[in-house]
């Protein structure tokens, strides 16, 4: 049984499997998931705990294990894709190995170094934040994306930035399935050296324009030409 509510989007023969970040749920996807299931996928993006609309209970489920195997209940074996943000890309890193994607994308994962506890306190103030706050912060995001993370927000727990403790988390190497790492021009997650060594342990990794952590939302359109460029 699925412990994690989901959202969907298509009926195609492939599916792909959404993972949203920390803040967030699986509203994040409200243009990358449509625009995957107009190539031909069925779409799922889970809520991971804590978030959107699934438990904010089991405070067990707020590390990278809990997450990955709520994940791992909840989704088919075998997808075609998997792509994971920020948090996400860690927790789609963690059940990679054992769910086969043909393959995984993880969008300016924090494989860099940690955030400090002043980056989880400003993280956390953003709960109370008006939709005009949001849209302050994020000018370059499109009006459905602020509105979407408004109401994430409203749903987050922020006993989840436990998770942050654990930072930058494990990774693959050489990565176990074609692997592609986005990373915004104006990101603060991966600099140039870690953005060698990714490249030498056998990931590829293009840098996106016009882009800081949230590609998807900073710039939909060419997050949406880098994954065909990839594919």
């Amino acid at each position: 049984m699925a412990r994690l509510h989901t959202r969907t989007w298509g009926s195609g023969a492939r599916l792909a499997v959404l993972v949203h970040g920390m803040t967030t749920d699986s509203g994040s996807w409200w243009n990358t998931g449509p625009m995957l299931a107009e190539h031909g996928y069925r779409v799922i993006a889970p809520d991971l705990p804590g978030h959107g609309h699934s438990d904010h209970h089991d405070r067990n489920d707020y590390t990278l294990t809990g997450m990955a195997d709520a994940l791992l209940d909840t989704i088919p074996e075998t997808p075609d894709l998997i792509i994971g943000h920020s948090l996400g890309g860690l927790v789609a890193s963690a059940v990679v190995e054992r769910v086969h994607p043909a393959r995984a994308v993880f969008e300016d994962p924090p494989w860099g170094t940690p955030p400090g506890p002043d980056v989880v306190e400003f993280i956390i103030r953003q709960r109370s934040w008006t939709v005009e706050q949001l849209a302050k912060f994020h000018p370059r995001w499109p009006a459905e994306a602020i509105r979407e993370k408004h109401k994430a927000l409203a749903l987050w727990d922020p006993n989840t930035t436990q998770v942050a403790g654990e930072y930058p988390g494990p990774r693959a190497v050489p990565p176990a399935v074609a692997s592609l790492v986005l990373v915004g021009d104006t990101q603060p997650m991966i600099d140039t050296t870690l953005a060698e060594q990714l490249r030498s342990e056998g990931y590829d990794l293009s840098i996106v324009t016009d882009a800081g952590h949230n590609i998807h939302n900073d710039n939909p359109d060419a997050f949406s030409a880098a994954l065909h460029d990839w594919f």
